[in-house]
């Protein structure tokens, strides 16, 4: 092949995968920032959300930062600790001040170092004090969401605002539990703030919501998120992650593959066969996909069954027609993932459905991301943010931070190396053979 048309291939690949992208609010390049209070800092439905953009755009160059700090609010009480009181009681000029310098600090400090260009904010749950609404409160809640959208924006980042999800007490009406009631409130003016902010604006609380009181339904008790009420599990925040990802123009289309038996044509998208041979037991093809699966976490499986989430973000798609009647076990490389009619094969499959050497790759990006999003928390909050006690400050105490933090910074950068590696897609050897009874 010469350089040339090498070089022509390269850029058509490259365009192709920026395509593909277009709607998704992330763009290649990207820092991305997660800040927010203790939903945030457990670090699921963002590490999701992390791992769905790695997966799904392997040549995008991304980094991912999670900030997020249990008991905080929109005026970063955790980071600035202003006084509430007065917060609450304040108006126009007064409010506007004290808004300013407590999120000026906060961000200052633990945001705007990392340089993001895009920043996602989810504050609500504690900013409503878990009690029926408060104008006073949503005042200072909706100045300071405001406020945030300004400093982010003048630095740069694009913004993202998302709503809390509901507190998920067991009744069977939670929908008229008080809190949820304010909850509600406090997400709706958050969408004038975001409309006023041109920022985009993600609401996770109603489809969280639909999924509750559709379980209620069946089961007054029912839980949807594991965890408790207010910290969803696994299997709430993969709920969360589909809610936000969808709100930020996520596509369902990983790849897809069309194979007709009597031609021995195939028409891919985002894929490529090669090989594809034919017998009377069935066929076998090499597939090379420019992208994973959305890696789901096995902890949270649960979740599938309450909401199309593979439907709606992880299509990973196989349809063979012309086999003969029968049933067929489908095979990659060499690790049986299904037993399957040739009618459903013919109709199309989600191979994001199904176990297997895919699927473990996928799993297997999410785990390092886990990895480094825990190290990074470690270094900021136990190392960068570490206070020590006034006798034993100095210079000694700061050569050895300095030190800790080049050490964990080097651990990180390994791991997003590793990250990068895994999350490339490999060629696979399909096999599809009938099932001999």
């Amino acid at each position: 092949m010469s350089l040339l048309r090498w070089l022509v291939l390269v850029l058509a690949y490259a365009a192709a995968l920026r395509c593909r992208g277009v709607d998704f609010a992330l763009r290649d390049g990207d820092r991305v920032v997660f800040l927010g209070d203790s939903i945030t800092e457990q670090r699921l439905y963002t590490t999701y959300v992390e791992a769905y953009a790695l997966t799904r755009y392997p040549a995008w160059r991304l980094s991912f930062r999670n900030v997020g700090w249990g008991g905080d609010t929109s005026w970063l009480r955790q980071r600035a600790h202003p006084d509430e009181g007065q917060l609450f009681a304040a108006e126009g000029p007064t409010l506007d001040a004290m808004v300013e310098k407590s999120v000026g600090r906060g961000l200052g400090r633990d945001v705007l170092p990392l340089k993001p260009t895009f920043v996602t904010v989810k504050f609500g749950m504690n900013d409503h004090s878990y009690q029926a609404f408060r104008p006073d409160i949503f005042r200072a809640y909706s100045r300071s969401q405001s406020e945030i959208a300004k400093v982010l924006k003048g630095a740069g980042a694009r913004v993202a605002f998302l709503t809390p999800q509901p507190i998920e007490d067991k009744r069977p009406d939670p929908d008229n539990d008080a809190r949820n009631l304010s909850l509600r409130q406090f997400s709706d003016g958050l969408k004038e703030v975001a409309d006023r902010s041109e920022a985009a604006f993600v609401d996770q609380f109603a489809p969280y919501m639909n999924l509750m009181l559709a379980a209620r339904a069946h089961d007054p008790k029912a839980v949807i998120g594991g965890g408790d009420a207010v910290h969803p599990g696994p299997a709430g925040q993969t709920i969360m992650a589909w809610s936000v990802l969808k709100g930020l123009g996520a596509t369902p289309a990983v790849s897809k593959a069309d194979i007709q038996i009597p031609t021995k044509g195939a028409n891919t998208e985002s894929c490529r066969i090669d090989n594809l041979s034919v017998t009377e037991h069935g066929l076998a093809f090499d597939r090379l996909d420019d992208a994973l699966p959305m890696p789901i976490d096995a902890r949270a499986e649960g979740a599938l069954k309450l909401a199309p989430i593979l439907d709606e973000l992880s299509r990973y798609g196989l349809r063979v027609t012309g086999l003969p009647e029968g049933t067929y076990e489908v095979s990659v490389d060499g690790e049986s993932i299904a037993r399957l009619d040739s009618s459903q094969l013919a109709q199309g499959i989600n191979l994001s459905q199904f176990g297997g050497p895919v699927t473990q790759q996928a799993r297997e990006v999410l785990a390092l991301v886990f990895r480094k999003n825990d190290r990074y928390f470690d270094r900021w909050r136990n190392v960068q943010l570490y206070s020590p006690p006034g006798w034993a400050k100095g210079p000694e105490i700061e050569t050895r931070r300095e030190a800790e933090l080049k050490r964990i910074d080097d651990e990180i950068r390994e791991l997003e190396s590793q990250i990068d590696a895994k999350r490339k897609p490999r060629q696979r050897h399909f096999e599809i053979k009938r099932v001999v009874s």
